[in-house]
């Protein structure tokens, strides 16, 4: 019998021969890697048995917690059956079953559904359909080969994907490799490039995108855009009634819209899709990530029967959309998915997820006070934490501080797991996540803020060495006993509120 390997020697393979994403692994090799063997509700394990909260839900994807036993379940029943067939000319129950469960909780007038691998590949799907419907369907309509995004913006990190992609340090090198796009300013209301104020600014942002697609209409196959929260570029949130007007103004001027719903969709913004806020039907939507409930990787770009009928022809018109993957559709993913629609439906996710948003509003709020934060972002279960070096100035701190990297570092030490964007802290627990779990991981938070920017204003910035499995060699101050949070009043601001009471300025 071939023995497990030691979680000793897993750390030295690891180190020895793994390249992992967005990570920078020269500092990698020279720690002990967290890695992660188990999981079971709101919290996974490592080698060692030591419980982490998954204050990420594993990147977005988790959204029942792990090891559901219905989602357990269903894939161990596909399993029984098949694993894979091509979706090539083929078709599988699971595919075909949960097409159409999509269109039933999609914003209404999606009518088909094509499936993909991840959020890049479903976006660039979107890409390559808005490009071929506007050759086919109308093409008096003009060449409309580009795309209008906003800025900051992550939809993926396929060639199509960073092309209309804005964040220059994951994007900036490849820039020989991109096409040409059309950028907008995001409406960032923190940090608002026209030094407005919402709501008095009467969202004045808009404006710019409008003359955009009003002089360049004939260009644009579509405009690309995060619904309500633009997650990668630190969790900014959209004014109330933007996406709308956009909405509006794709209409007017003749460009599809086009919603990257990769992250926001499945429940995490408090509607099953962030469109579904503002009354919203994009031309197409890209979706992933939760999807299968953080089981297995799947996608699709679903869109309506207008852009459905651009592609239909005889063979020899060639109007076929020629794209796909060998694992589209992939049967144990669908089932997955399916049995992750159910429970949805069984376990009234959505709606028992609301006193857990009620909850978070009072948990995060004495946060928004706190001298080094400048922002707090929430929109559903998705919160991002603005950290500044001088929060009436909005100054940030520099990138040598590595503030957030620190705040998530103290935070593991106390039994969390968290990924910053930079100085945003970044908390999106699983929508199945407890109460009491929720608080945990909000007293976490506010106790490594708290630690890490009193060490860098004392000029004590150095953050204490993770040891092995990411436990330092000395005891920090645990939240376990911390009881402000019970007593401190505070309200948090909701989705594009101004702080309006409050004497620092709004520039930059």
């Amino acid at each position: 019998m071939k023995r497990t390997p030691s979680a000793r020697q897993l750390s030295q393979w690891d180190r020895r021969h793994v390249w992992h994403p967005f990570t920078q692994m020269q500092e990698w090799e020279r720690d002990d890697p967290l890695i992660i063997e188990r999981g079971r509700g709101s919290f996974v394990i490592d080698t060692a048995g030591r419980r982490y909260l998954d204050g990420t839900s594993s990147i977005w994807v988790n959204l029942h917690g792990h090891r559901h036993p219905a989602l357990d379940r269903a894939l161990k029943r596909q399993l029984d059956k098949i694993a894979h067939s091509t979706f090539l000319g083929l078709s599988n129950p699971p595919a075909i079953e949960l097409a159409r469960e999509l269109i039933k909780i999609a914003p209404q007038g999606l009518t088909r559904v094509f499936y993909s691998d991840n959020g890049s590949t479903a976006v660039e799907v979107a890409l390559k359909m808005a490009v071929q419907y506007w050759q086919q369907r109308h093409p008096e309509a003009g060449p409309k080969r580009s795309f209008l995004h906003l800025k900051l913006a992550y939809h993926g990190d396929t060639i199509g994907a960073v092309s209309i992609g804005n964040i220059d340090l994951f994007h900036a090198r490849f820039k020989p490799l991109l096409f040409p796009t059309v950028e907008a300013d995001p409406p960032h209301c923190y940090r608002c490039p026209l030094t407005l104020t919402y709501p008095s600014c009467n969202l004045a942002c808009i404006d710019p995108v409008e003359r955009l697609l009003k002089t360049r209409h004939r260009e644009l196959a579509g405009f690309v855009i995060e619904p309500l929260v633009q997650a990668a570029a630190g969790m900014i949130t959209h004014p109330p009634g933007y996406l709308k007007r956009i909405r509006e103004l794709c209409t007017q001027y003749n460009v599809l819209l086009i919603a990257d719903e990769v992250a926001t969709g499945f429940g995490r913004t408090g509607k099953m899709f962030a469109c579904q806020h503002e009354a919203v039907t994009p031309d197409l939507m890209a979706i992933s990530k939760g999807m299968t409930g953080g089981y297995m990787p799947l996608a699709a770009t679903l869109t309506t029967e207008e852009i459905y009928n651009a592609f239909l022809g005889t063979y020899e018109e060639f109007k076929t959309f020629f794209h796909g993957h060998s694992y589209t559709g992939n049967p144990l993913g669908c089932a997955v998915a399916l049995e992750n629609l159910r429970i949805f439906r069984r376990e009234r996710t959505l709606s028992r997820l609301r006193p857990k948003l009620s909850a978070l509003t009072t948990l995060l709020a004495p946060l928004a006070r706190h001298p080094h934060v400048g922002d707090v972002r929430r929109v559903g279960l998705m919160v991002g934490i603005e950290l500044v070096r001088d929060r009436p100035a909005k100054e940030p701190y520099p990138i040598t501080a590595r503030i957030g990297h620190r705040v998530a570092a103290e935070a593991r030490r106390n039994g969390l797991l968290l990924r910053p964007l930079g100085n945003v802290i970044v908390l999106i627990p699983p929508l199945s996540v407890s109460l009491s779990e929720l608080k945990r991981m909000v007293t976490i938070v506010r106790s490594a803020i708290e630690t890490v920017t009193e060490r860098w204003v004392d000029g004590t910035d150095e953050t204490k060495p993770v040891g092995k499995r990411g436990h330092s060699s000395k005891r920090s101050r645990s939240p376990a006993n911390d009881r402000s949070l019970k007593n401190e009043p505070g309200r948090l601001l909701s989705r594009g509120e101004s702080r309006t009471s409050s004497p620092r300025p709004r520039r930059r």
